[in-house]
């Protein structure tokens, strides 16, 4: 594949994923739909283009899915829209992608891997601007929309945990969909008769679809189509531009401020997460001996 369409699919990629949260929240704010309906019309969406998709799609390889991977689906996709009835576009995508990443990168440590000095100060720094997020002041975030995020970004570095080597990545997010799209569905169905009734609007269920049959179905085809061509640290370092994404989409299109708090967060939490990549690479290099 060219350079030049590589780089090119890896932005649409990482926009759609940024465009996520833009959508969740313009959603949650601007029109009737609530948290629960979105994330039930999200997934069921998402399920549909990505069965589309995974039908069209060459390749003998198998993937079907499972149950765990679609709880973990399921966690994370409604610990986000209800998270972004309280959150900034750029706050929520930045609690999210940091609890993914310490995620993932805790699990390595507790399954024996270790951490050389810079990673380890790396990932101490990513930590501390997640909590200095939290930390209480006139600038804090609702705690409990934090929580619902960083409850969303474990579910979601689970999920890709869970994920790693499990066959065709289409097909297999494709079965997890159409599992979670269920439990999504039952959560809305909950929250409609608890509230007794629902005032879900066209402009609401639009967005939502557009959350999860283009930035979520389509985008994660997308990223699948270039994630071959990339190095693994190329791949983990690009997605740092997502919450940088999202934060100017929030500004742009939201009129949301970005506050010294969440600036400083920001370059904590992403600096953090850049040195443990980055040294995990030069770690692996110098073991191959290059």
């Amino acid at each position: 594949m060219p350079l030049a369409r590589i780089w090119s699919l890896t932005f649409l990629a990482m926009l759609a994923f940024a465009c996520n949260s833009l959508l969740c929240r313009v959603a949650l704010k601007s029109t009737s739909i609530d948290a629960a309906s979105f994330t039930a019309v999200r997934l069921m969406s998402g399920a549909v283009a990505l069965w589309l998709i995974a039908r069209v799609q060459r390749g003998t390889d198998p993937g079907r899915g499972n149950w765990p991977s679609a709880l973990a689906l399921f966690v994370y996709a409604a610990g986000f829209s209800f998270a972004y009835v309280m959150l900034s576009a750029a706050t929520g995508a930045l609690l999210l992608f940091g609890a993914v990443q310490a995620t993932m990168i805790g699990r390595g440590v507790w399954k024996g891997e270790r951490l050389t000095r810079p990673q380890l100060a790396g990932f101490m720094l990513a930590i501390a601007g997640l909590l200095g997020v939290l930390l209480p002041g006139l600038s804090a975030p609702p705690l409990a929309g934090s929580l619902l995020m960083l409850s969303a970004g474990v579910a979601w570095g689970m999920y890709s945990l869970r994920g790693q080597g499990a066959g065709n990545p289409i097909r297999v997010t494709a079965g997890n969909f159409l599992r979670a799209a269920p439990l999504a569905a039952g959560l809305a169905g909950f929250v409609v008769l608890w509230h007794q009734g629902s005032s879900v609007d066209a402009t609401g269920l639009a967005l939502a679809v557009a959350s999860g049959a283009v930035a979520s179905g389509i985008g994660y085809a997308i990223w699948y189509s270039a994630l071959p061509s990339l190095k693994t640290t190329q791949a983990a370092t690009v997605q740092l531009s997502v919450p940088v994404l999202a934060a100017l989409g929030g500004i742009v299109f939201l009129h949301e401020a970005i506050t010294l708090r969440l600036v400083l967060a920001s370059v904590a939490i992403l600096g953090g997460i850049l040195l443990v990549i980055l040294d995990k690479q030069r770690v692996g290099n110098l073991r191959q001996g290059r």
